[in-house]
C-alpha cells in the first residue's frame, strides 16, 4: 500500500489567523488536484487532519476532480495528523531572543530571516529549551507515529493524506531512521502542496518520494515554504 502525503497549500503566515489558505494556497491545491486527476490517481481512501487548511486543500483537489468528471472517497479526519502549535513554539523562541538580529528582522517580515528564525526555533524546541509548551518535541513525534501506524489499517492500494510540514517530516524521520535534527531539516525543506510518497513494508513506512511539485514545475513563482 502507498501513501501519497500532501502538505497543505500556503496558509496565512503573519496574519491573525494562520489556519486559512491564502489565495496562492487555494491555487496550489487546485493545480495539484488537476495533476492528480489527469494522471489518474484513483485513491481508495482519503485521510486529513482536522485543521481548516487541511480541509481547504482537500476542497481544491476535489474541485479539480469534479471538473474532470472524477470523484474522491469521503475523507476520514484524524486529529493526530494536525500540526504542532507553531505559534507557541515561535513565540517562545522570539521572546527568549527578542534582541537578536534574526528575530528583529523576522519580526519585520524579512523572508530570509524568517526562515532562519523558524529553523532556530525548531532546534530549540527539539532541545527542550523553550520552557513549558502545549506539546513537547518528543510528544509530537509520538503523536505522528500513532497517526502513521493507524494508516497501516487502511485497505486499498493508494491513500491520499493531507497534513502539515512538521507532521509529515516526523513520519519521514521515522521512515528514514534518522536523528531528530534531520527532522528539522526535512521540515524546513518541505514546500506548500508538495507530494511525498511512502510505501508499506513489514508494517513500517518507507520513503519513496519527497517534496515533489510536478503540478507547479513550470510555475516557480508558486513555490512557497510558508
Amino acid at each position: 500500500m502507498t501513501l501519497l502525503m500532501v502538505r497543505h497549500g500556503q496558509a496565512s503566515f503573519g496574519k491573525a489567523n494562520y489556519d486559512e489558505l491564502s489565495e496562492r494556497g487555494h491555487s496550489q491545491a487546485y493545480q495539484l488536484g488537476l495533476w492528480l486527476a489527469d494522471h489518474r490517481h484513483q485513491f481508495s481512501h482519503v485521510r486529513i487532519g482536522n485543521m481548516k487548511r487541511h480541509r481547504q486543500t482537500l476542497e481544491g483537489i476535489q474541485k479539480a476532480y469534479q471538473e474532470r468528471g472524477l470523484s474522491l472517497p469521503n475523507a476520514d479526519v484524524d486529529a493526530d495528523l494536525n500540526e504542532f502549535d507553531h505559534g507557541s513554539v515561535f513565540s517562545a523562541y522570539m521572546q527568549q531572543h527578542a534582541h537578536t538580529d534574526i528575530v528583529k528582522a523576522a519580526a519585520g517580515g524579512e523572508t530570509r530571516a524568517t526562515g532562519a528564525m523558524v529553523y532556530a526555533a525548531l532546534v530549540a524546541w527539539m532541545n527542550d529549551s523553550l520552557g513549558e509548551l502545549p506539546e513537547t518535541w518528543h510528544g509530537f513525534g509520538a503523536r505522528a507515529r500513532q497517526a502513521a501506524d493507524r494508516l497501516h489499517d487502511v485497505d486499498g492500494d493508494e491513500t491520499l493524506v493531507i497534513s502539515s510540514g512538521g507532521l509529515i517530516s516526523r513520519i519521514a524521520q521515522a521512515a528514514l531512521e534518522v536523528p531528530d535534527h534531520r527532522a528539522v531539516d526535512l521540515n524546513i525543506s518541505l514546500r506548500n502542496s508538495a507530494l511525498s510518497e511512502f510505501h508499506a513494508r513489514d508494517k513500517q513506512w518507507r520513503l519513496g518520494m519527497w517534496n515533489a511539485l510536478p503540478h507547479l514545475h513550470n510555475a516557480r513563482d508558486m513555490w512557497t515554504y510558508f
